[in-house]
């Protein structure tokens, strides 16, 4: 058969020694649109990569009392109050008899001070309105505030007022959970509140009863009748 051009396949079989080139064809399941797999790995290696946790996240940053303890943080007990709890402080006192002491202190309500008076002198101030004898309670309060807690006891008659009766009974109940002392005008007594949660026990300092009696009275001992605060209740000063 004649034809035009001599070069020109003329049937399907022409040039069959060279591979026809593959079409190109759609994958819809193909989402690279013909990026390089280097690419496609990069984006899959960043969807891969978790978000970096925010560095003032509160909770990664406090310390614990188990780190406080393996840091060797341990903190100065300065000053221990001489004090009733307060009506909004949950509170707890010290379980072990060691740590409470029956005594006598002359209290000056219009101060809010409280102090120690050695054994000798209690015969001659036992007339004295401010001076009572006084159980004293090793507390502390859910902020880790640790003070002393002054209960009155009964005096010589062996009688005892309804509002020290019931801070003796809210002292006992504090001894085996967290409780809240609020004073009732009304009763005549203190009415006691027992947390009903599930609070952990305080964490008591590693120090013996005497120190903690040092620390709170270190500048409020009487030792002798010619103390300035006897002066001052005799009216010589």
């Amino acid at each position: 058969m004649y034809r035009d051009n001599p070069n020109e396949p003329h049937s399907p079989l022409a040039g069959a020694g060279t591979p026809n080139p593959k079409p190109i064809l759609h994958d819809p399941e193909n989402t690279t649109n013909g990026l390089s797999d280097a690419a496609v790995g990069s984006d899959d290696a960043t969807e891969r990569t978790p978000t970096p946790p925010d560095p003032f996240e509160p909770a990664t940053l406090r310390l614990s009392q188990g780190l406080t303890a393996a840091l060797g943080v341990k903190k100065a007990l300065l000053t221990v109050p001489v004090r009733k709890p307060d009506k909004t402080w949950f509170v707890r006192t010290h379980h072990d008899p060691a740590y409470r002491l029956e005594t006598a202190v002359i209290e000056l309500k219009e101060d809010r001070e409280t102090y120690l008076v050695q054994r000798e002198l209690w015969p001659e101030l036992a007339a004295e309105t401010t001076f009572s004898p006084r159980l004293l309670l090793t507390a502390m309060n859910r902020q880790g505030v640790l003070f002393l807690w002054p209960i009155k006891l009964p005096g010589a008659d062996g009688r005892l007022d309804e509002w020290s009766r019931s801070a003796v009974d809210a002292a006992s109940l504090a001894g085996t959970g967290w409780v809240r002392v609020q004073a009732n005008m009304s009763l005549g007594a203190y009415e006691v509140f027992q947390a009903s949660g599930n609070i952990a026990d305080p964490q008591w300092p590693a120090m013996q009863f005497r120190e903690l009696l040092r620390i709170a009275f270190r500048d409020k001992i009487i030792r002798g009748l010619d103390h300035p605060i006897l002066r001052r209740l005799r009216g010589e000063v």
